[in-house]
């Protein structure tokens, strides 16, 4: 699980309304993959200078350009496969302009098997209805979401304010949950950099947290699903007046203004075909795992959400450079501001017969 841009993640009781359910182990047919198994890496992208990060998450291109391979699809495919495989990837001072980093965002996606109904997201507080342009020249675009500091602490002072008293692990959370289709890559591109020290993000693998999980937990998570809940577009929405998108989000699924998904616990990867732990983090911080008592719910949340927090060697961390760019969270208090692209993907699925990371890759 990638904890990409927590940039509207404010502590709220949960309301839990248990209710029996079952893990679907089919996507719908509309929303599918279109991957009949997994993709193999080709080695195009290995004559590029690289280096893993972590054993378990992260590689980094210290000199590659994506500019000069945007047009390749062999390479793109590779690349989509690679971010797959090691969860976040990291690019220095890249050249993209807001164009070619949604066309990125975009084949991505395409090159591996996503439906055709799939695009873009596009972010509820979008930009053009706030005014907030993508570069320069005043583009405003609402498939490109601005990740801005100022902005946070402007609509979630309570958790973004220079006063907030809160732990900084509160922002593990997956990109997007809430939709009924989420996110499958994002790309994000960091224009202005902190000006003094700060504003680091984490990541942090899913495929190794479901990993240590016993397995008679493997299997109960494999059997649960839970709602996804994200209650602070309409408290935004009613505090400052702002307007919502509340259709095509960039799929057909995505539309309405209660915010809330059904996803798997655990979820399989279509381009690796690994599990995921997916139930984990913010994301279902105003959700509730379905089926279970209240209790139970609230249990299940906090251990795996303290899998995610509190195994630093299943993180890694990188600070961000002016025109850095990882493809794939915002927690800081100096200045910052940067392009998120979010590319739509399948809806979550669990594949009985996929294995886990350490399964697949013979580490058991």
């Amino acid at each position: 699980m990638a904890p990409p841009a927590a940039d509207v993640d404010v502590p709220t009781a949960p309301v839990v309304v248990p209710a029996p359910t079952k893990a679907s182990t089919t996507p719908a047919h509309s929303s599918a993959s279109k991957l009949s198994g997994p993709l193999t890496y080709s080695g195009s992208l290995d004559a590029y200078e690289h280096f893993d990060v972590t054993n378990v998450i992260g590689r980094e291109f210290p000199n590659l350009q994506l500019s000069e391979i945007l047009h390749d699809d062999d390479k793109i495919r590779d690349l989509a496969i690679l971010v797959s495989q090691r969860g976040v990837l990291f690019f220095r001072n890249q050249d993209l302009n807001i164009e070619d980093q949604k066309l990125l965002g975009q084949r991505l996606g395409e090159l591996t098997g996503k439906p055709d109904t799939s695009k873009l997201h596009k972010h509820a507080l979008a930009n053009s209805k706030r005014g907030i342009a993508v570069d320069e020249n005043g583009k405003l675009d609402d498939e490109v979401s601005v990740i801005s500091s100022e902005q946070n602490r402007k609509y979630y002072a309570d958790r973004y304010g220079y006063s907030a008293k809160r732990l900084a692990s509160e922002g593990w959370h997956a990109d997007i949950t809430f939709e009924h289709i989420p996110s499958d890559y994002a790309i994000l591109k960091i224009v202005q950099p902190p000006e003094d020290t700060g504003g680091d993000t984490l990541w942090a693998s899913g495929y190794e947290a479901y990993d240590r999980l016993s397995p008679a937990l493997q299997k109960l998570a494999d059997s649960l699903t839970a709602t996804h809940h994200q209650p602070n577009f309409v408290k935004v929405k009613e505090a400052f007046g702002a307007e919502l998108i509340d259709e095509f989000r960039g799929a057909p699924e995505n539309n309405g203004l209660d915010f809330k998904a059904e996803h798997p616990v655990v979820r399989t990867n279509p381009v690796t075909g690994w599990k995921s732990l997916f139930g984990a983090g913010h994301q279902v911080h105003a959700g509730w795992i379905n089926g279970v008592t209240e209790r139970e719910s609230e249990i299940l949340k906090a251990y795996f959400y303290q899998l995610i927090s509190e195994n630093h060697d299943l993180q890694v961390r990188f600070r961000w450079n002016k025109n850095d760019l990882a493809i794939w969270d915002n927690d800081y208090t100096s200045k910052r501001q940067g392009n998120r692209v979010v590319s739509l993907g399948e809806k979550p699925y669990l594949d009985p017969n996929s294995k886990s990371r350490r399964e697949a890759l013979g580490l058991v």
